[in-house]
């Protein structure tokens, strides 16, 4: 199943009045990823500064209209944790290395209300997501 655009992620989150059903669609987000590779379950994918254990695994493919675009394929050992990985991938996936680089994601979680309502862990957490993510594409840029 395909994410949902971010745009598509703010309107289906306005729509719901508290958080407690936000973190549900956020939750199922994370269940709509696809597997993840048990052989990339490794040291050198495992994102420094998160509480819980996530792993990044990036490609990159042809697109036809926008040329080579990163894809990543994510986990977590949390369940929260991986409706969060469909978030940012809603943002970064399948994009050129600098549109994940020019893509305001402190913008788009603002616009989702977001940190104000995760533990100081857990944001620096999704940042350090956001880090790796962005250091990929540097290097590929």
């Amino acid at each position: 199943m395909a994410l949902p655009s971010t745009e598509d992620i703010v309107d289906d989150l306005s729509f719901f009045d508290d958080w407690e059903d936000k973190y549900k669609y956020i939750i199922d987000l994370g269940k709509s990823l696809p597997a993840f590779d048990d052989e990339w379950r490794t040291s050198e994918r495992l994102v420094k500064g998160c509480q819980s254990s996530v792993w990044i695994q990036p490609d990159s493919e042809q697109d036809a209209t926008k040329g080579e675009v990163l894809t990543f394929a994510v986990d977590s050992d949390a369940i929260i944790v991986r409706g969060l990985l469909g978030l940012v991938l809603a943002a970064l996936d399948h994009k050129t290395p600098q549109e994940i680089l020019d893509f305001d994601v402190a913008a788009y979680f603002e616009e989702l209300d977001l940190e104000r309502h995760l533990s100081p862990t857990r944001g620096n957490g999704l940042r350090s997501i956001v880090g790796r993510i962005k250091g990929i594409a540097q290097a590929a840029a």
